[in-house]
């Protein structure tokens, strides 16, 4: 059974930092060809925030572009998120996925696999 658990979610003030992890069970992360992070609020669609694939290459959202980075240990079965200069608008919740032929790295439609998602609160 694939579990995807995310964790480092909490409550920060505008300008801090906070790193998501998503660890990987059943799953094995160097054979799905894309990892990404999303996030959603109530009453919003989930859009992405940023995603990874096999040969390390990233993309992410102009929203956050520059702030938030990406990376994931292959060994360790590991995806993080690394977030600076968070804004009161990055408060969501955050969920990491794992896709097999992602043809589209921002569109939730393409990943198939999704953990329960971690919470981000940031403070103005």
């Amino acid at each position: 059974q694939v579990r995807l658990v995310e964790s480092g979610g909490g409550s920060v003030q505008a300008g801090g930092s906070l790193r998501l992890s998503c660890a990987a069970f059943g799953l094995t992360y160097s054979r799905y060809s894309t990892m990404g992070w999303f996030r959603q609020g109530p009453g919003k669609e989930r859009e992405g925030v940023a995603a990874i694939e096999n040969d390390g290459s990233t993309s992410c959202a102009d929203s956050v572009k520059g702030r938030f980075t990406i990376s994931k240990d292959n060994a360790q079965n590991t995806l993080y998120l690394q977030m600076n200069s968070l804004k009161p608008e990055d408060t969501d919740m955050y969920y990491c996925a794992a896709g097999l032929y992602v043809a589209d790295r921002m569109s939730p439609a393409d990943f198939s696999y999704w953990g329960q998602g971690t919470q981000v609160t940031v403070s103005s």
